[in-house]
């Protein structure tokens, strides 16, 4: 078993008083990581406070968007982009950054990432101006980008199959616990102070992390470095895209992400607003739902063993769906009970659609991760603003109409995605009881 120190493999040599001659050496190929193991409970700690930087990072000024906006005398739309940009550069980033870490190593670019992303994060509470705000985030996005690839394509190497759903889906909870944490320190901070001393703390924080990630993460056992080849990185690239399966999960992660960015970056802008008319503070500690994403996501691993992959998406989306339409309720106890339903069901959707698509490939992985990510944060990016868009045309209800198409997208996919796997069962039938007959006739 593998020490718990330092997560390398070792081999046990019996003795025996005469050699053999003809024994050989034993190799053991190296053990993958499950849980009750100590590098398994080291790699989950690793991965949940990296999970907590990345969100805390990546959203630290979504609670912050109405602070912004009087600052700088921008609307909704314009500040928006303090979240868009950030999102949307990760988006672009991540494909690029996957293929980086399968000559590096995950844990290297993992590690790089996350380093690059706090000193940015750093800087951030010192931008001079709207613009400058926007190209910091950017640049942030991007450094994050090595991250959420590279962290999918190492539990897909270093995990069991069996645990794979359940160890995402406690990085996913981190992701969750980042969001949640980030918003309610910047609002609480932002209304004592200013966002400019929110995003400091969020930065603080995010290096404590990083600084728990460096020194929790055990190596890499089951990586083998390749070649920066970008005809073969296109070839992969185009063989994942190939797949009707993947090609649908990824239109999954983009839309469930929609909905997710477009109510989480226009919820402060209508909680501050009548009838609520909340304090900066109390609109951050809206974001202690998140806890409920933290439950949901790490409960994906048995929804899907109980209702397969399918079903457990069916109830994400439905769950989100009656969130939606609770929270269009002008009384606060509604609201918060539809946020609940909306994080419980993205949450539950993110983890089940990442974790297929970290088991459909076998091969290319890291890509095959990375593209996922960047539709999921491409649905984000375009969640934030498209809803910072229709909030300012049509109030809340006009976000919520955004969010019930991209619902209705997950619902139409997965549909198809049923229909077609009953249709490839029956043409799969007549098959084997073709088979069936002629070895009938033979052995008669």
């Amino acid at each position: 078993m593998p020490p718990a120190s330092t997560g390398a493999s070792t081999l046990t040599v019996a003795a025996s008083p005469q050699p053999s001659p003809v024994a050989a050496p034993a190799t053991t190929a190296p053990e993958r990581l499950e849980p009750g193991r100590p590098g398994y409970r080291r790699m989950s700690f690793a991965l949940f406070a990296a999970g907590v930087a990345t969100f805390a990072l990546l959203y630290s000024t979504q609670a912050l968007l109405p602070a912004v906006s009087a600052s700088f005398g921008a609307t909704a739309g314009q500040a928006s982009w303090t979240v868009s940009a950030a999102t949307g550069a990760l988006a672009l980033c991540v494909l690029p950054m996957s293929a980086l870490s399968e000559r590096f190593g995950r844990r290297q670019m993992m590690t790089a990432s996350l380093t690059v992303a706090v000193m940015v994060g750093l800087l951030v509470p010192f931008a001079p101006s709207l613009g400058w705000l926007i190209a910091l985030r950017a640049v942030q996005g991007a450094a994050l980008a090595g991250l959420p690839a590279s962290a999918m394509a190492y539990l897909a190497e270093e995990v069991r199959p069996k645990a794979l759903v359940a160890a995402i889906g406690l990085f996913v909870a981190g992701n969750s616990i980042g969001g949640m944490s980030g918003r309610i320190l910047t609002g609480w901070i932002a209304q004592l102070w200013d966002w400019r001393a929110a995003l400091g703390a969020v930065g603080l924080l995010a290096v404590a992390c990083a600084v728990v990630f460096h020194f929790m993460i055990p190596r890499a056992r089951n990586f083998t470095p390749g070649t920066l080849n970008p005809k073969a990185l296109a070839k992969t690239v185009g063989g994942h895209l190939a797949d009707p399966l993947l090609r649908r999960l990824y239109a999954i992660g983009a839309l469930f992400m929609t909905v997710f960015g477009a109510v989480y970056t226009v919820i402060g802008y209508r909680l501050v607003e009548a009838p609520f008319n909340l304090p900066q503070g109390v609109v951050g500690s809206i974001f202690l739902v998140y806890l409920v994403g933290t439950v949901s996501s790490a409960a994906a691993g048995k929804l899907v063993a109980r209702l397969g992959r399918r079903g457990a998406l069916y109830l994400a989306v439905s769950t989100t769906a009656a969130g939606l339409l609770l929270s269009l309720a002008d009384q606060l106890a509604a609201v918060l009970l539809g946020l609940v339903l909306i994080t419980a069901g993205f949450f539950a959707g993110h983890a089940v659609a990442s974790s297929s698509v970290s088991r459909t490939a076998t091969k290319g992985r890291a890509q095959a991760s990375a593209l996922y990510q960047s539709a999921y944060y491409l649905g984000s990016s375009a969640g934030g603003t498209l809803g910072a868009v229709a909030f300012h045309a049509g109030g809340w209800a006009g976000t919520v109409s955004l969010g019930l198409l991209a619902v209705l997208g997950v619902v139409s996919i997965t549909l198809y995605g049923t229909r077609a796997a009953r249709a490839e069962r029956r043409r799969q039938v007549p098959v084997v009881s073709v088979q069936h007959r002629g070895m009938a006739s033979v052995q008669n």
